[in-house]
């Protein structure tokens, strides 16, 4: 009896082990949950496709959780989950600063060329200006939304007679409206740090790519201008609010911040944009970053969902209403592909002019990851700290 009883053992074990087996491929194969957060404003862009993505394809993902918050307290966050072994934020919508931020604390996996058969094709199918902002990137994070930027000053007509074309006049005119210029802190603005990198071309310092060396003419400006400017706000939609309701008559402004508000209602749309002269475009972007310590099986469902958003449908809901303007980061996507409803807004509250100034204008990159972040920490202890 004792060989047949081994037997029976044996088979026991053996169905044990193929149904342990079982069922841990079921448990991987279940949905997982993907908690995105966006320190960059880009959900306003790309959340619909997200959405899609989860749509279509339940199989990989139950659901899609969204967080916004503020682009210089989220690599300190991150750096305590990583630190507690805890993966609790899956992806990062974010800006040229919060990639710095992160890429500087060595925060984000290496996507590209790590991975690159995850993401076949990813850098042809980007169009020209994109690809060299997803230079910035450093294979840390794949870009997602692009826009040329500014820097801009964004006015109200019924208050300002002549708009400055120089950072003299603006200068100038501050001084004599004390109080009714005014812009955010360049660490969580893309107008702020888009004016602030965009400064030495316009001031001709002897080397815009070096902001503790070669900055001499754009510190010593920012602070005489800084007498004239009432306080420093956190981010743009306070300002944006502020010359809406009238308490300012100006600001920096880029592209998609200058239609967006007007689209919604924020800033009249009556009021005008002056580009200053013989200007440079320091250019923006958005990109999707993973934090260390996500699961390698979450991150194969991440790359699929990266590529998604790098669709040519995805990316025509990017024209969105303006806020990034154009938007797409992808080759052959224009306005025409996007929704009617983002045809009418561009329609509307676009600026005819926006064409010819971003081909009469030379376009440069902004600063790298290590120098943007030495930009950020000396204007916040130069600049921000005298108010």
């Amino acid at each position: 009896m004792r060989p047949r009883s081994n037997s029976l053992k044996r088979l026991s074990l053996c169905g044990s082990l193929v149904l342990g087996l079982w069922a841990g491929t079921q448990a991987q194969a279940e949905p997982v949950q993907i908690n995105i957060v966006d320190i960059a404003g880009n959900l306003a862009l790309t959340r619909q496709a997200f959405e899609n993505f989860q749509k279509q394809n339940p199989d990989l993902v139950s659901r899609i959780t969204f967080t916004n918050a503020p682009a210089p307290q989220l690599p300190g966050k991150i750096k305590a989950m990583q630190a507690a072994g805890r993966a609790e934020i899956d992806l990062v919508l974010t800006g040229t600063d919060g990639l710095a931020a992160g890429i500087q604390q060595n925060l984000w996996i290496k996507l590209l060329p790590d991975q690159a058969a995850a993401f076949p094709g990813v850098m042809d199918n980007y169009a020209p200006g994109p690809l060299k902002m997803q230079g910035l990137a450093q294979g840390f994070g794949l870009e997602v939304t692009y826009m040329p930027a500014g820097p801009l000053l964004e006015y109200n007509p019924d208050k300002v007679k002549a708009a400055p074309k120089t950072p003299e006049e603006l200068l100038k005119w501050c001084q004599a409206n004390p109080g009714r210029f005014i812009y955010a802190r360049p660490a969580n603005s893309g107008p702020g740090r888009t004016f602030l990198m965009g400064l030495p071309y316009l001031l001709g310092d002897k080397n815009p790519s070096d902001p503790i060396h070669g900055w001499d003419k754009t510190w010593a400006y920012l602070k005489q201008l800084n007498s004239c400017v009432p306080y420093y706000p956190g981010g743009t939609s306070a300002v944006m609010k502020e010359l809406g309701d009238g308490s300012r008559d100006m600001t920096v402004t880029v592209t998609g911040w200058d239609i967006n508000p007007r689209a919604l209602g924020v800033v009249p749309a009556s009021f005008k944009v002056q580009h200053f002269d013989h200007m440079t475009w320091v250019n923006d972007a958005h990109y999707m970053v993973i934090p260390k310590g996500v699961s390698a099986a979450k991150q194969k469902i991440l790359f699929k969902l990266m590529n998604f958003m790098l669709e040519p449908k995805q990316q025509a809901m990017t024209y969105d209403d303006g806020y990034f303007y154009p938007g797409p980061a992808i080759k052959n996507v224009t306005i025409k592909d996007a929704p009617e409803h983002s045809q009418e807004v561009i329609k509307k509250y676009g600026r005819a002019e926006y064409a010819q100034w971003l081909a009469d204008y030379p376009h440069v990159l902004p600063l790298d990851a290590t120098t943007m972040v030495a930009a950020f920490q000396k204007w916040d202890s130069d600049i921000g700290a005298l108010k």
